[in-house]
């Protein structure tokens, strides 16, 4: 296929190189990435839709992808898909897709799980939402960008899929961090602790595949001194957004709003922007009952 790939930071730059590899031809265009080897370089946004069968973007925020989706949908062929691989919200997610039906688009939301190492890998999982049609289209292309692909539902659906695992997984680490801090004050090992949990009730992601404690468990980012394999900053994005669509939707969450809150302190209060978000479990080592 002819792929315009807008984006190409930490996530969108490894999953362009993977679709070049596969043979596609990809022109990217981003603001201040490099391209990556392969990739041919835009002088706009406009300039890297223009004439291709997908569109991929991978952006920061949903304002940013309605400005880059008024940009880019009047330089789009009729019958080209619009896929966007950004976590945002969902009502911006149902916006651009609307605005690309209307000028005879496709569209895709297509949020993925899997971190910067994923991307790399191409191993990536996708959640996503739009038509059937779209997502035929598209699905190659996951296929070579990731290892699974789930199509959740309607437009907003794969948003609404991230946005509620997220908000569990943010939960699930404070509720993790504060386990082995209670443990630790209470005098039983790491290693004790890990060993019942991670074969018991108390079974999780987060206690079992990305342990907080250093030295306990498969490797993760508490090993390399919290350096982010999913930075804190980037969950406190994501517990505001599940709170967002949760007010938007008229939703009672209260651990996701308290979450949100905790992640808030720990990025904006303290010392947690830059760190691992399971770099929770320092934070709560070094703090008393109030």
């Amino acid at each position: 296929m002819k792929i315009g790939f807008i984006g190409l930071g930490n996530m969108g730059g490894p999953m362009a190189l993977n679709l070049v590899k596969a043979g596609h031809a990809v022109t990217g265009f981003d603001l201040t990435a490099p391209m990556p080897e392969g990739v041919t370089r835009a002088a706009t946004a406009a300039a890297a839709a223009t004439g291709a069968d997908v569109v991929v973007t991978m952006l920061p925020n949903g304002a940013i992808l309605r400005a880059v989706a008024a940009e880019v949908i009047p330089a789009m062929a009729a019958g080209a898909v619009l896929c966007d691989c950004s976590t945002v919200d969902v009502d911006s997610a149902r916006a651009v897709a609307e605005q690309a039906a209307a000028a005879g688009l496709g569209a895709l939301d297509a949020p993925v799980s899997g971190g910067v190492g994923g991307a790399a890998a191409g191993t990536l999982t996708f959640m996503v939402g739009g038509t059937d049609a779209a997502f035929a289209t598209v699905k190659p292309l996951f296929d070579i960008m990731g290892q699974k692909a789930v199509h959740c539902g309607i437009a907003g659906a794969g948003q609404a899929a991230k946005i509620c695992n997220n908000m569990i997984l943010g939960v699930t680490m404070i509720a993790t961090c504060e386990a082995f801090a209670l443990a630790d004050k209470l005098g039983l090992a790491r290693d004790k602790m890990f060993d019942v949990v991670s074969t018991s009730s108390g079974y999780s992601w987060t206690m079992n595949a990305y342990c907080p404690a250093p030295g306990v468990g498969p490797k993760s980012p508490a090993d390399n001194g919290y350096k982010p394999g999913f930075a804190a900053e980037l969950m406190l994005k994501d517990l505001r957004l599940s709170q967002q669509a949760a007010q938007s939707a008229d939703a009672d969450t209260p651990m996701g709003q308290l979450a949100a809150e905790l992640y808030r302190r720990f990025v904006e209060d303290e010392d947690g922007k830059g760190m691992d978000f399971s770099a929770m479990l320092p934070r709560f080592e070094k703090r008393g009952r109030d």
